[in-house]
Order: C-alpha cells, then structure tokens, then sequence
C-alpha cells in the first residue's frame, strides 16, 4: 500500500496561491540606495499586474525608528529576516542597480537556493556570470 506524498510548505504556498488565483509575485532586491530606481521598478511590475515586495525601510537615511545604535542593530536583523520571507513568498527576483554589496549577493544566493529565478536590471552585475 503506497502512502500519498505529502506537500512541502512551498508546494502548499504555490499550490493556494493558484487556487486563490494570486498574481505572480516579485520580490525586489538591491542596496537601499537605489530606493528611487526599487519605486520606479515596483511601479512598472505594479501596473504590469504583479504583486510587488521589497524593502520599506532605508536605513541610510535617518529616521527616528533607527536613531538609537543598538535598536538600528536589532532592527536590521529583523528587517534581513523579514525580507528573506519575502523572497520565499515570491515566484521570482528582481536585483535592481548597478551595484551588489554583501547583502544583496546573499539574498541572490538565498533566492537562488530556493530555486527561484532571480532577473536583474543590469544583467552586467551577476556574480554568478
């Protein structure tokens, strides 16, 4: 007697996301300091029909959130953590600038991981080519 196979957490995810006809979701990816460059992309994928995420918070800019040192640290840990959800909620990744620092090449390798495509805006900057 054979067993059914049971469902990973992503199959499930993948799986109720087509059943509630979810739009494709895209995950941007890049340094804070192309904010500007991450709007303008999440605009155009927006009105192109796709759910966008990426990151809601520069911390290169100051703000009253991230003021206190060791509140930016504990922040940044949790902002790092909610952005790597992020890419798992999404069926693919933009890298947007002209520019990877460490973070943005481990997310790339975290989405990549995760076998999800990950498509940049200067396809120059791939570290993988």
């Amino acid at each position: 007697m054979s067993y059914p196979q049971l469902l990973t957490p992503e199959e499930k995810l993948t799986e109720a996301k087509e059943r509630l006809a979810i739009p494709h979701v895209v995950a941007i990816c890049g340094s804070t300091r192309f904010m500007q460059e991450m709007a303008d992309a999440d605009r155009r994928l927006t009105w192109e029909g796709f759910i966008v995420v990426r990151p809601g918070c520069d911390m290169k800019t100051p703000h009253p959130l991230w003021e206190n040192p060791d509140e930016a640290e504990a922040g940044k840990v949790r902002l790092d953590a909610l952005h790597r959800a992020k890419i798992r909620l999404a069926d693919q990744v933009l890298v947007v600038g002209d520019y990877i620092g460490d973070s943005t090449r481990a997310e790339i390798e975290y989405a990549r991981s995760l076998g999800k495509p990950v498509e940049f805006t200067h396809p120059h900057i791939d570290p993988t080519t």
